[in-house]
């Protein structure tokens, strides 16, 4: 097996030394690097930067510069995504975004796992554990989502939280570790004034 296949397949894998995955890491960080000198009105341009670094990418998708992927290959996102600045998405594993997500400034996906053994951490091998974001899901400002976690629909993960278990859908979850603090309910509708002329 390749390391780039047993990545994939869960097993630890040399991320830190093998030739394929740097190359691979080395074109993803320049095409990042292309995108972050982009003009922020030219979302035509950016859009399609994203195309051609991640897997795959719905419509009316927005993210502001800088922002960092190491594969992009790995990264799916759905519709109407948008991802504020200083984004990082460490996608040695699958990366995969819902429709209607946003992303506040300062938060990191990371999907590496280092080697707890430090024999096997030295010699360059992590895993790689995916990250599921579902659909109609906010992620506040300073939020890091750790690999092997998948977020429900239509939750709210509260600013500067550290997710490092599932957390289920409609809920307001916060905290390090992220925890749920409560269920999204029908009046939440009325937390913000509206105005009505």
């Amino acid at each position: 097996m390749t390391e780039k296949e047993k990545a994939a397949a869960g097993y630890l894998y040399n991320a830190n030394y093998d030739r394929e995955l740097l190359s691979d890491i080395s074109k993803c960080n320049d095409l990042c690097y292309e995108f972050n000198k982009i003009k922020p009105s030219d979302r035509k341009s950016q859009s399609e930067m994203l195309k051609k670094i991640f897997k795959s990418m719905g419509k009316e998708v927005y993210v502001n510069a800088p922002f960092w992927c190491d594969y992009g290959y790995n990264t799916t996102v759905g519709d109407y995504l948008f991802v504020n600045h200083n984004c990082y998405i460490l996608d040695g594993g699958k990366v995969t975004f819902g429709d209607h997500v946003f992303v506040g400034p300062n938060c990191v996906f990371t999907t590496a796992e280092h080697a707890l053994d430090v024999q096997q951490r030295n010699e360059g091998l992590e895993v790689a554990l995916p990250i599921v974001i579902g659909d109609n899901v906010w992620i506040a400002s300073n939020v890091t989502v750790l690999g092997g976690v998948t977020i429900g629909d239509n939750t709210v993960i509260g600013a500067g939280s550290v997710v490092t278990k599932d957390i289920p859908p409609n809920v307001v979850a916060v905290g390090n570790p992220c925890r749920v603090l409560r269920e999204i309910t029908e009046e939440d509708k009325n937390r913000y004034p509206i105005c009505r002329q």
